[in-house]
């Protein structure tokens, strides 16, 4: 890595706790339980100031924190968004979701687009960055998301509002909306107790239940999106396999025009409603 020449003086210096030295880093993060300790090293020394600091984030990192709440950054379509304790972490199967936003982009006319359920805004920041005159909107019930999401969003000019779904949206965009993405909670109530420890602990409940089968936030999103959708404007809905009729059902029943689409190097499927 292009940091490990100033990593080298930093351990080779006498004043240096030879108990952080990256060997030890990476045994004590494989006793933690860390299946890609050695990956995790690398990042938590590139990101560390000082031994100091490099203690403070190995302790946090073995008691379970999440690797990207102790570095406070998440890597998401090539993007850095920051992120902290009490945020839900963007997963990389959710890159896919953005592709098929993107894929659903109309080149001829200026997008406007809106993120529900947008947590630290990454998904929004990825969309942005790719569509770079686009109008983006994005909103989130939980006030720490939303301080994240102003954060990453700022500089692409991203609208962040905080509220449930629709809305604290501004009633202009009715009628306008052309991408819609809804990475909306979608794990069922009596599972969200069977997700690893980092998402089940440390990851707000309001991002990951989604009602006794998952869905139910989805279909709120589903019926209520026509009224912001421009004609032909899509909306976009992460979801699970064994979750894909209830899925249709759900765009199907808000009157848009419902297709699957997967991704097997990613394990994602998405939803996709088009309105007519």
């Amino acid at each position: 890595m292009t940091h490990r020449p100033a990593h080298d003086v930093l351990w080779r210096s006498p004043m240096a706790d030879t108990s952080l030295s990256p060997a030890s880093v990476v045994t004590r993060l494989r006793a933690a339980g860390c299946v890609f300790a050695e990956d995790e090293t690398e990042l938590l020394l590139a990101t560390a100031r000082d031994p100091a600091e490099l203690a403070g984030m190995v302790a946090r990192r073995v008691s379970g924190l999440p690797l990207e709440h102790v570095l406070g950054w998440a890597e998401f379509h090539g993007l850095k968004v920051a992120v902290g304790p009490g945020v839900f972490v963007p997963r990389r199967r959710t890159e896919f979701l953005v592709q098929q936003a993107l894929a659903a982009a109309d080149p001829s006319r200026p997008a406007v687009v809106v993120d529900l359920c947008c947590g630290s805004g990454a998904l929004g920041a990825a969309l942005a960055s790719a569509l770079p005159h686009a109008e983006l909107h994005a909103a989130d019930i939980d006030p720490a998301a939303v301080a994240f999401a102003r954060r990453n969003l700022a500089a692409l000019g991203g609208h962040v509002h905080e509220g449930d779904l629709f809305e604290p949206l501004p009633a202009e965009l009715r009628g306008r909306v052309s991408l819609l993405t809804a990475n909306v909670p979608y794990v069922p109530s009596d599972e969200v107790s069977l997700l690893p420890p980092e998402a089940r602990d440390h990851e707000p409940l309001v991002a990951l239940d989604g009602g006794a089968d998952g869905l139910d936030i989805m279909r709120r999103v589903a019926l209520a999106a026509p009224k912001w959708l421009a004609p032909g404007g899509t909306l976009l809905m992460e979801t699970s396999e064994r979750q894909v009729p209830g899925a249709l059902a759900a765009m199907s029943a808000g009157g848009l025009r419902a297709r699957i689409i997967t991704s097997d190097e990613l394990y994602a499927t998405v939803v996709t409603g088009v309105r007519e």
